[in-house]
This record gives C-alpha cells, sequence and structure tokens, in this order.
C-alpha cells in the first residue's frame, strides 16, 4: 500500500488552531502488516478538578478534517469536558493511502473503530457527528452500542441504498469526480452561509498538497450507497434497523441552510426511539458546515443535552 503523509510545515500557524496533535498507529488492513499513523486532538481542562467526566467524540465528514470543529472545542473544554476529534484516514493530518480502491465504505468503518476503541479506548461516549461522520459514526453506534452515552446528529443522513437522495447528491457527485482542480476549500466555502477567510479556506486545502493527496476526498463520494446492491447497503440496512431499536438519548441539530441533507432530521426524529421527546433544535443562518457558520452555538446546544442528560 502507497502512502502519503502531508508534510507538517502545511499545518503552521492555522488560524483557531492552537491544539497540540496527538497521533495513534492503526493496521491498514491490507494483509501485510501496513500501518497507518491517524492524527486526533483531545483537549480536557487543565485542571482535574474541573472535569465533568464526559468524553465529546466529534465526527467530521467530507472533505474537511478537525480543523472544522476549532470554534466548538475551547466552549466545551471550558464546560468541563475531554473533547476528541480524529481526522478519518485519508483527511487533516492522517496517513493517506494513494490507491483510491483502498478507500471502502468498511475500511473506513474498521479504521475508526481501530481508532475511538481500540487505541483510544473510549466508553461512554458522546458522539456529535456530521456528514460522514453521521455515515461512520452511526455504523460505529450501531456495532458498539453500549459504548455510547448519547448521540448528537447535524447535518447528516443514513442512507441504505433503499431511498433516492436527489438532485443535490448527483450534482456533488459530478463535482467530486470531475472538478479539476478539486478545490476543498472552495467546497466548504459553498457549504457555508459566511464568506470564510481566505486563511480558513488555506487551512481546508493544507491536507492535500496536491491532486496525489486526494483520493480518499475524491473516492468518498463514490462510497455512498445509492441502489440496494451497493457494498455497504447490506451492512447499512442491518445498522439502520438496530438505530431502529436504540433507547439511548438522541437529538438532532441540523441547519436551517443546509443544501444537501436537511430531511435527515425528520427521519432520524421518526425512526430512532432515542429521539422521541428531546429538544431538537434547528440552528438558524448555517449552512452544511454548521461548525464554521455556528460553531459555538452548536457548543452550547451540545452542552445543554449533556447537562439534561446527566
Amino acid at each position: 500500500m502507497s502512502v502519503l503523509r502531508t508534510p507538517e510545515e502545511r499545518f503552521e500557524c492555522l488560524p483557531a488552531y492552537p491544539f497540540a496533535p496527538h497521533y495513534t498507529d492503526i493496521d491498514a488492513g491490507d494483509g501485510v502488516g501496513t500501518r497507518l499513523r491517524v492524527h486526533y486532538l483531545d483537549e480536557r481542562p487543565v485542571d482535574p478538578a474541573q472535569e465533568s467526566g464526559e468524553t465529546i467524540l466529534l465526527l467530521h465528514g467530507e472533505p474537511s478534517w478537525s480543523f472544522l470543529y476549532r470554534h466548538v472545542i475551547p466552549p466545551l473544554v471550558s464546560a468541563g469536558h475531554r473533547c476528541v476529534a480524529p481526522d478519518l484516514v485519508g483527511f487533516g493530518k492522517s496517513d493517506k493511502p494513494t490507491d483510491r480502491f483502498v478507500y471502502t465504505y468498511q475500511s473506513h468503518v474498521d479504521w475508526l473503530s481501530q481508532t475511538v476503541f481500540d487505541r483510544l479506548d473510549l466508553h461512554n461516549i458522546t458522539m456529535v457527528c456530521q456528514d460522514w461522520g453521521g455515515l461512520l459514526g452511526l455504523r460505529l453506534l450501531a456495532e458498539h452500542r453500549d459504548r455510547f452515552r448519547r448521540v448528537i446528529a447535524t447535518n447528516t443522513s443514513f442512507p441504505t441504498g433503499d431511498e433516492d437522495l436527489g438532485g443535490s447528491f448527483a450534482l456533488w457527485l459530478q463535482l467530486s469526480q470531475r472538478a479539476n482542480p478539486f478545490d476543498i476549500g472552495q467546497v466548504v466555502d459553498r457549504g457555508t452561509v459566511t464568506d470564510l477567510d481566505p486563511a480558513v479556506l488555506a487551512a481546508y486545502n493544507a491536507p492535500f498538497p496536491d491532486e496525489s493527496y486526494l483520493a480518499g476526498a475524491r473516492q468518498f463520494p463514490l462510497l455512498v450507497p445509492i441502489a440496494p446492491f451497493d457494498d455497504a447497503a447490506a451492512a447499512n440496512r442491518q445498522a439502520w434497523d438496530m438505530l431502529g431499536t436504540l433507547q439511548i438519548p438522541f437529538l438532532c441539530a441540523f441547519s436551517d441552510k443546509d443544501y444537501g441533507v436537511g430531511g435527515g432530521a425528520r427521519v432520524f426524529r421518526e425512526h430512532v426511539p432515542g429521539a422521541a421527546g428531546q429538544p431538537h433544535v434547528t440552528i438558524a443562518n448555517a449552512g452544511h458546515f454548521v461548525q464554521e457558520d455556528q460553531g459555538a452555538a452548536l457548543a452550547v446546544i451540545v452542552d445543554e443535552f449533556i447537562r439534561s442528560m446527566r
């Protein structure tokens, strides 16, 4: 397996991202022992006496990385919570296999599972999942429900190949494969209601010095199940059935101006028993990347949900 690692100098002087890097190695799953280095943030109160005892797992999606949560983490840490934000393989400071066919839905589930459970050994997790963070995080939830305490889903979905994902997703499929260059900062900018500063756009592009680093970002859209016989459809269908029995608290906090998965909130609220009676919220003046538009507001929602459930 050919693997690239983004040079550290690409991540110098990132705006509002003062967090110390943490790394762990996982098995690439190629059968010959290749290891992948995964980056994650692990922020908590400096004074142990201020710790709430709560661990929040913050999962990003396509095509972002943990930089997306830079405005969410500080207020949650100030509230006493531990925040863990991994970079998915192929993104951020994590390693990037160059062969697109290495990236499968199952491999992403396995890589994230190794990181969260086998390496970090997280328990009693409050999961915040957005975009592909939901597609992967909800698989982890379905397969390891004993590890989770509650869920906040924002601007995500859980396709099983049995539904029509609509015209917006069809356009995204075309763009992600044909755009040249594939400008990650521009993708994020189009998914916000605010105009992002050039330094922020550069930070989203930082993990990808050239096209050879973009295999994971290019491949992600093709992994979404869009037909009943797609590779991940059966596993997702099984996970969806389990989510239909899930009793742990499940909160939907979707944006009012999300261009792609705005209907996801309704689907989760109708399907997941743990979503019944929860204080679901629509975050105003926010696009798909709600963490950019309303990061502080999202942090308040997460903290209040945790405190209301304790």
